[in-house]
């Protein structure tokens, strides 16, 4: 036969779209052409499969080899397609029983020896391998990753001729099976309890935890801001499969790719305040996802806020609402989630000291005012907490080291019962009730509502801050194991909108 057809997977965004391999052995001049829109590392690909057959010890066709890579509309890059050309060429030229390759999809670079070598995105292409019902093939590598899609029959090989055995029905290669093994006894997280004396913003960090809020904190250098912020990874709930499977994916398909010891640990991405609107959000000619993808389901720490670009700031503002980034290309377009949890930290003002009892603050209003100025009103409308985190004297700081701070697993306890609240009351965390659950969810009796109406009037919020002190209130409520916001709620929910208020009325001014 000089025609065969060989399944694989294609790479775009999140997706993984079906690739036929078509192979066609014809009279004439000698060689292999491949087409179907391949990029130079496809086109590449000849030289690497020539060398791997014959140094597999399989003949390499004296004939015109033509190699169609399916749809032709749809871009195709890396060395992904290498098994699956060299098993399209040793089919047609009848080396290999092509009725065999109907139910398989292969996936793998070859080396020169026929060896193979992992590549990017395993998991979305071991996910809708399993939705077609083929069994997908891959590097020895890429099992341990491939074999986390539980529904998927997946089969590892170290060589080309490893497969070819197995086609052929000389050697089977075993089904993979999925690693069980906790990762997260071999990456421990930081505890709480390091965190000594900063009672409201241990506070804030667990109401933030508990409601999936976003949280802004203000404070001095060396207050703990950045100590904080990476120890609420600790304090999340577990991530279900679902979302562990979702995160995992985007893992696969980065330049720094999966890794297994990651598995169901909540990210924690903390990009430098230098990264510009492409490393946040994600791009290139050929899109790849960027920090606020890599953090799906996790966190992104942004330290140092002010002193981002404010233009890279920018783009965040529609991540933060809806959970998707969307990149667009001239030739192509991809769609990435990110359903991230911001977590971020300033200084109060340009030298950081304003407001500090050391009165080492010399900056003028007008410069606290600028500084603060680098943050637009509609980023700061879209995080729901804004808290200060002051200094702490030495003799605080001593009696506080006395007794031992509440550790990450017992707040833990906390967080997971009030978010257990929320799934059961409306199935998603409170951050992200739409307002038309919000009513539902958030009834307010007359005097909390008054409460909540005096402070929107008088410090001036918007509507989607008002939703927001809402929404705040209503996780300090289920934290409280409340059926109703009460005045107390709304009370505290209104002290953690600091930026919300005149320069002069902040705390230690």
């Amino acid at each position: 036969m000089s025609l065969a057809v060989v399944y694989t997977r294609a790479q775009c965004g999140v997706d993984a779209p079906l690739v036929s391999v078509e192979t066609h052995l014809s009279n004439g001049l000698p060689g292999l052409s491949i087409v179907g829109l391949p990029e130079t590392e496809v086109k590449e690909s000849k030289d690497r499969v020539r060398a791997a057959l014959i140094n597999s010890r399989f003949e390499y066709p004296a004939r015109r080899i033509t190699v169609n890579l399916a749809p032709a509309d749809l871009p195709k890059e890396g060395g992904r397609f290498d098994l699956a050309i060299a098993l399209g060429i040793l089919a047609a030229s009848g080396q290999l029983p092509a009725n065999e390759l109907e139910k398989y999809e292969f996936l793998g670079e070859l080396a020169l020896g026929g060896q193979l070598r992992p590549v990017r995105g395993t998991l979305p292409a071991a996910l809708h391998s399993s939705q077609a019902g083929r069994c997908l093939i891959v590097p020895r590598d890429n099992l341990a990753e491939a074999a986390l899609v539980g529904a998927a029959e997946v089969m590892a090989a170290d060589h080309l001729s490893e497969v070819c055995a197995h086609l052929v029905g000389q050697q089977r290669l075993a089904p993979g099976e999925a690693d069980d093994t906790p990762a997260t006894a071999a990456a421990p997280q930081p505890d709480l309890s390091e965190v000594r004396a900063q009672h409201q913003a241990r506070r804030a960090l667990e109401i933030a935890a508990a409601g999936e809020h976003s949280l802004l904190m203000i404070g001095p250098p060396g207050t703990g801001k950045s100590m904080l912020a990476r120890r609420l990874p600790g304090i999340l709930p577990s991530m279900s499969d679902e979302e562990a499977m979702q995160s995992a994916v985007v893992q696969s398909i980065s330049h720094q790719g999966f890794d297994r010891s990651r598995w169901k640990v909540r990210p924690f991405r903390a990009p430098h305040h230098t990264a510009s609107a492409v490393a946040l959000v994600g791009g290139g000619s050929h899109p790849r996802p960027g920090e606020i993808s890599l953090a799906h389901y996790g966190v992104m720490f942004l330290d140092e806020l002010p002193e981002f670009d404010r233009r890279v700031l920018e783009v965040l503002r529609e991540p933060l609402e809806s959970g998707m980034i969307t990149i667009s290309r001239a030739t192509r377009q991809a769609d990435f989630p990110a359903r991230f949890q911001l977590i971020a930290a300033m200084n109060p003002c340009p030298c950081g000291y304003y407001g500090d009892a050391s009165g080492r603050c010399r900056c003028t209003p007008d410069q606290v005012a600028r500084y603060r100025a680098k943050l637009s009103g509609p980023l700061l409308d879209r995080i729901d907490m804004h808290v200060e985190v002051p200094s702490v004297s030495l003799e605080v700081l001593h009696r506080e080291t006395q007794h031992r701070e509440e550790s990450s697993a017992q707040v833990r306890e906390r967080v997971e019962t009030a978010r257990s609240r929320q799934l059961t009351r409306s199935g998603m965390a409170n951050a992200r009730l739409d307002n038309t659950r919000l009513e539902q969810v958030c009834p307010l009796e007359a005097e909390p509502a008054r409460l909540l109406q005096t402070a929107i009037s008088r410090l001036g919020l918007s509507a989607r801050a008002y939703h927001r002190v809402l929404k705040l209130a209503r996780t300090i409520a289920d934290l409280a194991g409340a059926e109703q916001i009460s005045t107390a709620h709304i009370s505290e929910a209104i002290g953690y909108r600091k930026l919300d208020r005149p320069l002069q009325q902040l705390s230690g001014s």
